[in-house]
């Protein structure tokens, strides 16, 4: 990794730190799926948790489960075998949640989206908010489409707030 890239990733992470306390006042939870993915996209979202991106002093925790998420991060073209653990973990997951399909086949199904044992991508088993394009996206690039997210799901939490005023 360059000097130069290094250094774009700090500018991110101080992005994204401020647009999460700016939308959630704490740190952004996220349940990463593994919907039947050939792990490349799992591999980059390790990624940044490693020494070298570190994205967890920019408010970003991966959380085992999706009771504590804000965000579901799904790989993988979904799998027939994971369609049903999909649906109960984006169905656990409370609102306002924000759906990212992350890489190829997650996004349409990839190459095995013709074939019997896959779905056409995360949007044909769940509602989707966000793409991030990539075999395998590059962590920058996750990070930004979590940063799309995060506008997203600020505009959802102000949609409930409006739809939960009273009127007089």
């Amino acid at each position: 990794m360059t000097e130069n890239s290094e250094q774009n990733i700090e500018v991110l992470g101080r992005k994204l730190d401020e647009r999460i306390k700016k939308v959630l006042g704490r740190s952004l939870s996220i349940r990463e799926v593994d919907a039947g993915s050939c792990n490349a996209c799992e591999v980059e979202v390790n990624a940044l948790t490693n020494a070298i991106y570190d994205i967890e002093r920019f408010g970003l925790h991966i959380v085992a489960s999706p009771r504590f998420a804000d965000m579901l991060l799904v790989t993988g073209p979904v799998t027939r075998n994971m369609e049903q653990a999909l649906l109960r973990t984006y169905n656990a997951t409370p609102n306002p949640k924000i759906v990212v399909a992350m890489g190829v086949c997650a996004i349409s199904g990839g190459l095995f989206a013709d074939t019997y044992a896959c779905s056409h991508g995360v949007s044909s088993v769940v509602p989707v908010d966000v793409f991030i394009p990539g075999c395998p996206p590059r962590p920058q690039a996750i990070i930004q489409g979590i940063m799309v997210g995060l506008d997203l799901m600020e505009s959802k939490m102000k949609k409930d707030m409006v739809a939960e005023t009273p009127r007089s």
